[in-house]
């Protein structure tokens, strides 16, 4: 019996390869998640006063929305493949991409998206589209970038800003999903005033502020561990830059998780600096999440 309850989980595509993956690690989270899958292609031509119907004389299928029927298709009966019991549906929706994908976002448990598409930027680390949606996406937003792999810990990272805790909780439930450990990362680099108007010590104790991170970090995943006892959980307090150590945890992780802002100068940026910088170099699939 197909799964079709609760909000869905949606997948972008355009044709691409990168899209075609997304839509396969899509609809494996639908299947884990109980929820259906919605196939979602941005058909931006009708916006641009191009023809999209065929031309007369053309062979059957041709025009540019019997393409992009195509792709929506194509995308659908590759979801049967990796998840016959998810019910999938498939739709072409006017409009631009990022636009298209924020409006789903509203009303989605998830959006997945490839981490490169189609079009004159298609050799960039990381599509426009892609960054767009991840930071200003309503829901959290799954990058599947590297290849997907089902060993591997689920690895959070967590600096305890209010996006971090977002984090940690779809991490948890990520790791409950897929059976997997999870490993919860804090990263520093050396203390930092909290404040715009706070100056540090001319001495500071480094252990004592690497203790008290280590207190803080176990504190920000206790509740969840007692809500998850089936999730074996690790924490680790690593000296170094954060984006550095969660590019590097991604080489093993089987999927990365981090809020979309974290705490800092640059907090008030839609996408931090760590969360833009594990987009762009993460070996695994990346999860983004918002603070609501």
């Amino acid at each position: 019996m197909a799964i079709n309850t609760g909000a869905p989980v949606v997948v972008g595509v355009d044709g691409s390869a990168a899209a075609l993956d997304a839509v396969r690690v899509a609809a494996r989270e639908a299947a884990q998640r109980q929820r259906p899958l919605r196939v979602v292609h941005a058909f931006i031509w009708p916006l641009t006063r191009v023809p999209v119907d065929p031309a007369p004389g053309a062979p059957a299928g041709a025009g540019l929305r019997n393409q992009a029927e195509r792709y929506v298709a194509e995308a659908v009966a590759e979801a049967g493949k990796a998840a016959p019991e998810v019910a999938v549906t498939g739709v072409v929706v006017d409009g631009a991409a990022t636009p298209v994908l924020l409006d789903e976002s509203r009303d989605a448990a998830l959006v997945v998206l490839g981490h490169r598409g189609l079009g004159g930027f298609a050799g960039l680390l990381i599509g426009s589209v892609t960054v767009q949606v991840s930071a200003r996406a309503l829901c959290p937003v799954l990058v599947v970038r590297g290849e997907p792999r089902a060993d591997g810990p689920v690895v959070v990272g967590v600096d305890g800003s209010a996006n971090s805790t977002e984090a940690v909780a779809f991490a948890f439930e990520e790791a409950s999903h897929r059976g997997a450990p999870l490993l919860a990362v804090q990263a520093w680099l050396y203390p930092s005033p909290v404040g715009p108007g706070d100056i540090l010590p001319l001495v500071y104790d480094l252990d004592a502020y690497a203790a008290e991170e280590e207190r803080a970090l176990a504190e920000s995943v206790a509740g969840f561990a007692e809500r998850y006892p089936d999730v074996p959980v690790r924490h680790r307090l690593v000296r170094g830059s954060p984006a550095r150590v969660l590019v590097d945890e991604s080489k093993a992780a089987q999927l990365v998780v981090v809020g979309a802002r974290g705490r800092g100068p640059l907090s008030g940026l839609l996408l931090g600096s760590v969360s833009h910088a594990v987009l762009h170099h993460a070996h695994s699939p990346l999860a983004i999440v918002r603070h609501p």
